[in-house]
């Protein structure tokens, strides 16, 4: 006798800052492209609300259970504390192939993959901008997180993407908010010539730009011309990409990081796999996220990468990547699966 059962399965991908970063947070522009690794979320039917990671589990009884408590489930119970669900009756468990902490939004693209698989469980849709709004929505007032709204509308949308945030440099209400305006560029670009190398050392995006947000916020000169400069070099960071202008695009690049890092945005392992990829031949290096840790992105216009990959690693790269562009939030099933045999 057989027997089967709904399944719900929903990815997200991470990204990378190319240029223009981290001015989303500011009223600027960024081009960003996702990236190959994905958070994944799997929801099966259950006679209570469990949630399920990295081989533990969490049961969800009340309210007192969405409390933060700083352990692997505070991403997933942000997401359940913030949707207007009742009573569920399910198994949400969810993987990632994006190093925890690595400036590649690993903790977006799982809220993003969280809300989408959640809806669609409830039988509910709605568009990639709302669900990017959601999702920095409830990293910004859930978990804490100051952050700009690359993430989650990369993770959303996907692809590779020049996005304007012109009238988004302030929190407001999420009734109040206004949709970034994305354009996607991924037809236009036949190879993307960039490289990632993670640095193996774990950062928090918050500790990054809280105190440099702060500093913007009280209007100190040099930030709030900094962030305007990087604006503008995102814009021309974008016709270089578009016309393939590699020298032009990796000069760009070395501006944009040398802005962000003369504001305190840096560190010392970001700084010296940089200086290794430019040692190697990079055209531009510079930072892919937040800096202190994380990850950064080289302009390397050639098919063979070996040179470039020894050189990194012997900085102390922990993992190397060909950027590659990836499709954004994807509802990969939702209907029903045989579990049970033959009588």
């Amino acid at each position: 006798m057989s027997s089967d059962q709904r399944k719900v399965v929903c990815s997200a991908p991470g990204r990378a800052g190319i240029i223009g970063n981290p001015t989303d947070m500011y009223g600027g522009a960024v081009l960003s492209c996702s990236v190959g690794m994905r958070a994944r979320v799997t929801v099966t039917p259950a006679s209570e609300l469990v949630l399920e990671t990295d081989g533990q589990r969490r049961r969800i009884a009340g309210q007192e259970d969405l409390r933060p408590q700083g352990d692997l489930f505070d991403v997933a119970r942000a997401v359940l504390h913030y949707l207007p669900l009742p009573a569920l009756q399910c198994c949400v468990s969810y993987e990632s192939e994006i190093p925890i902490r690595s400036g590649l939004s690993s903790s977006t693209a799982l809220v993003v993959a969280l809300l989408q698989a959640l809806m669609a469980w409830q039988g509910e849709s709605t568009s990639r901008y709302v669900i990017a709004e959601r999702a920095r929505y409830i990293e910004l007032n859930y978990l804490r997180v100051v952050c700009g709204y690359q993430d989650a509308y990369m993770c959303s949308f996907g692809g590779l993407n020049y996005m304007d945030f012109r009238g988004k440099q302030f929190y407001r209400e999420a009734e109040a908010e206004l949709f970034a305006t994305v354009e996607p560029l991924s037809a236009c670009v036949n190879d993307l010539p960039f490289v990632l190398a993670h640095t193996g050392v774990e950062h928090s995006s918050g500790a990054v730009h809280k105190p440099i947000r702060e500093r913007w916020l009280e209007g100190e000169a040099a930030v709030v011309q900094s962030y305007r400069r990087i604006t503008e070099i995102a814009r021309k960071g974008k016709k270089a990409l578009l016309m393939a202008d590699w020298p032009q695009l990796g000069r760009l690049m070395h501006e944009n990081h040398a802005v962000q890092r003369d504001l305190g945005g840096s560190g010392e392992s970001n700084e010296r796999l940089i200086a290794a990829a430019l040692a190697a031949g990079a055209l531009g290096a510079k930072l892919a996220g937040a800096g202190d840790g994380g990850t950064i992105i080289a302009l390397w216009p050639w098919p063979d990468v070996s040179e470039l990959d020894v050189a990194l690693r012997e900085a102390g790269a922990s993992a190397f990547y060909r950027l590659e562009i990836a499709p954004g939030v994807t509802l990969e099933a939702d209907g029903r699966v045989e579990t049970g045999g033959v009588e």
